[in-house]
């Protein structure tokens, strides 16, 4: 088993997009309607989107290659990057997707790790995120890391309002 995970730059926007509608496509296709899906896939990973994503120096993406293939991303943000106001000692983990196929492998806890090590290289206190309340499966694996529910927040699929837990560890 060969991994490496690698900053994304500009020249993978093609590449970023792909993987973004794939996963997030894997992940919640069953659990919601193909329009609020659909419509949502094209607001949030449209080339233009991810390019600003990529140009904002306060967000960052990460692939992760299982055996040379890219099999997920990791997306943080810093600062104002963040989806909502936790503050400049704090790290957001926005997105962190692994093709179903390359699942339990141990690439989102990789994934997670670096999320972990860049917080502390900034000197960051806190590390948080949104998942879904119906993702049964995420909150354990984030809780078995250390998280604790410390909010919620509205996450719109399209036009149906669903609940994201938001979800914090303290850093040592």
């Amino acid at each position: 088993m060969k991994t490496i995970i690698k900053k994304c730059t500009q020249t993978d926007l093609q590449e970023l997009q792909a993987i973004s509608t794939a996963t997030f496509a894997e992940t919640f296709q069953e659990q919601n309607s193909p329009e609020n899906l659909n419509a949502y896939l094209e607001k949030a990973y449209n080339l233009k989107q991810l390019e600003g994503e990529l140009a904002n120096r306060s967000s960052q993406f990460y692939f992760v290659y299982f055996n040379e293939e890219v099999s997920g991303y990791l997306k943080i943000n810093t600062e104002n990057a963040q989806t909502e106001a936790m503050g400049i000692e704090s790290l957001e983990v926005e997105r962190i997707y692994i093709r179903k196929e390359f699942q339990k492998l141990g690439l989102g806890e990789l994934l997670l790790n670096k999320a972990f090590e860049i917080a502390m290289q900034q000197q960051k206190k806190k590390v948080w995120l949104g998942v879904w309340e119906a993702n049964e499966n995420a909150i354990a694996f984030y809780q078995k890391k250390g998280f604790i529910q410390t909010g919620s927040h509205s996450f719109f699929m399209g036009n149906d309002e669903q609940v994201d837990l938001i979800m914090t560890k303290t850093l040592e």
